[in-house]
């Protein structure tokens, strides 16, 4: 069973920057980043797999151009690099895990992964 463990996040006044990191302890194939902010649903944010050493991501439209998601395999973990913070990226961040390609978009859907972290808050302010 995967555990995945994230860390970075914190609070940062708008336009500012941070970097969430999860930590997977097994085998992951594909792997997302969600937030959730208080009295909303879970939203995906930024999606990742690799097909031999070529990666490939995917972003919600309201954080493209901001934010990137890369992964060391090496050390098992992948980073969410957030740029240009808005007060409306605050909510809590989950890190999100998959043994499979999710096809046709399915990366957003939460029902489709099986591990997540157990969170770290992002609180920008204006």
């Amino acid at each position: 069973q995967v555990h995945l463990v994230e860390s970075g996040g914190g609070s940062v006044q708008a336009g500012g920057s941070l970097t969430l990191s999860c930590e997977a302890s097994g085998y992951t194939y594909s792997m997302a980043w969600f937030r959730q902010a208080p009295g909303k649903e879970r939203e995906g944010v930024a999606y990742h797999y690799s097909v031999g050493n070529i990666d490939y991501t995917y972003y919600t439209d309201s954080v493209k151009g901001r934010f990137s998601i890369s992964r060391d395999k090496g050390k098992n973990t992948v980073y969410l690099q957030m740029n240009v913070l808005k007060p409306e990226d605050t909510a809590m961040y989950y890190c999100a895990a998959n043994n499979k390609l999710l096809f046709g978009g399915r990366w957003q859907n939460v029902l489709e992964y099986n591990d997540w972290g157990q969170g770290t808050q992002v609180t920008v302010s204006s």
